[in-house]
């Protein structure tokens, strides 16, 4: 069984994908972070360097459960050479009227 095969099957019960669906887009934040590094050509390390921190914290904030402020995620954008913006879009309502 692959990976893709595993997730599908998984996401086939409901409580599973309600939760995958809650924390899609912290997943799209970290791979989004983790993209930009990577173009400015940073390691982790470079990168903490250049926002005066340590690795430890680079580390973390590129993994699920972590909770940085918005300066935070301004500062990381600015240093690998991106401008950083909100979009707020409005949810779909699921209650029937």
């Amino acid at each position: 069984m692959t990976l893709q095969s595993l997730k599908h099957e998984a996401l086939k019960n409901k409580d599973v994908k309600q939760e995958y669906d809650r924390l899609e887009s912290e997943f799209t934040l970290i791979e989004q972070l983790i993209a930009m590094r990577k173009e400015a050509g940073l390691t982790q390390e470079q990168l903490a360097q250049k926002m005066q921190t340590h690795k430890s914290n680079i580390s973390r904030l590129e993994k699920e459960n972590s909770n940085p402020s918005w300066k935070t995620l301004l500062k990381y954008a600015n240093v690998c050479g991106f401008e950083l913006s909100l979009t707020l879009h409005k949810k779909e309502s699921h209650i029937s009227r």
